[in-house]
């Protein structure tokens, strides 16, 4: 799993039929400082997530463990929507705080 905010929505009309009424977000990945990197992904969201919001990704073959995602051809679905994370210098992250 990888941390990474929401950073907007992906539309697509014409897709696999598999794909109907599944939600697109756009993902930017966070590393070890909570530093935005430059990378960013489309993830199905499973768990309503909203822009702005530090989600858990997972990738591969376990985003595909969701119930019902097993046959659809999805690479990354957020899993869970964060709310602290901390390390061994102190609070990283924490959703109830200005600023983050």
């Amino acid at each position: 799993m990888r941390l990474a905010q929401v950073r907007g929505t992906v539309v697509s009309t014409v897709k696999d039929d598999s794909l109907m009424g599944v939600k697109l977000l756009l993902v930017q990945l966070i590393d070890e400082s909570g530093v935005l990197q430059s990378d960013y992904e489309v993830a199905a969201d499973v768990v309503g997530a909203g822009v702005g919001e530090w989600v858990l990704v997972s990738r591969g073959s376990g985003a595909r463990q969701h119930q019902g995602y097993h046959q659809r051809p999805i690479d990354a679905a957020i899993i869970a929507i964060v709310d602290t994370v901390s390390l061994d210098s102190g609070p990283l992250y924490d959703k109830r705080q200005e600023g983050y």
